[in-house]
């Protein structure tokens, strides 16, 4: 297993899984300032960036093009010392952190080999970073190409809604097959009802925290801030603190 703490965060889209990614790279930041943090936005929906307040310039999938179209590259040890120095250099450093985004190819169809590469790229970054945050896309098809297949921890991300419910129920029977985690667990999110939650758990995981809907983040995300700017007694944030805290991180 790789030396970080690899965080994948995944769930069907519309739960809040951005808001919950960036608390938890916020979180980490605060708590550990001399650790090495990575947070890659892997959604094609491309939110994480906007959540962190970065302006991206270069994604992984910029590089992939570029590496296919270089005819002089011809051989695979040549591409593959050139995308490790490309990826370094995608890298933005910024308020304690590197972030990196898989971006959102031109042409429409299947994002299979931008995948491909970010499956390669978690495997050769987990040696240079302490915590791995990643905002993984919605649904099950990242895990079900066994792109997250080295992630240690793994959180669901869910709503109150049947539909949210079995998505995660989906997304951990494959990860127990495909996918090497240490810890599992689910955080309910934009909860209307916190009070209906009372089963520990939910899809054959711990139920890590319960999220009620915040007019903090509301407000946050409708002015274009960041998480950053978020107040520390946010729902987000405090949820994203006792998840953090019961999964072992």
């Amino acid at each position: 297993m790789p030396s970080a703490k690899i965080i994948a965060v995944a769930g069907k889209g519309g739960v809040g899984k951005t808001s919950v990614s960036s608390a938890i790279l916020r979180l980490l930041v605060e708590q550990h300032p001399d650790a090495k943090i990575l947070a890659i936005d892997a959604d094609p929906a491309v939110g994480l960036s906007t959540a962190l307040g970065i302006e991206v310039t270069e994604t992984l999938d910029d590089i992939r093009k570029s590496l296919a179209n270089d005819a002089t590259k011809t051989q695979t040890d040549e591409l593959m010392s050139e995308a490790r120095f490309r990826l370094f250099d995608a890298m933005m450093e910024t308020r304690g952190f590197a972030f990196l985004a898989i971006g959102r190819p031109e042409t429409a169809g299947c994002y299979c080999t931008v995948n491909g590469y970010l499956k390669e790229v978690i495997s050769l970054l987990a040696g240079d970073f302490d915590y791995v945050v990643i905002d993984g896309e919605a649904g099950i098809e990242q895990i079900n190409r066994r792109v997250m297949e080295k992630v240690t921890h793994l959180l669901l991300i869910t709503d109150q809604s049947r539909k949210g419910y079995r998505v995660i129920s989906t997304i951990k029977s494959v990860a127990d097959e495909l996918v090497m985690y240490d810890e599992v667990g689910v955080i309910i999110n934009r909860a209307t009802r916190p009070e209906l939650v009372t089963d520990p758990e939910i899809a054959g995981a711990s139920v890590l925290a319960v999220i009620g809907a915040d007019s903090n983040q509301a407000k946050n995300d409708v002015a274009g801030k960041s998480i950053f700017e978020l107040p520390e007694d946010s729902n987000v944030i405090n949820g994203a603190r006792e998840a953090l805290s019961k999964i072992k991180i």
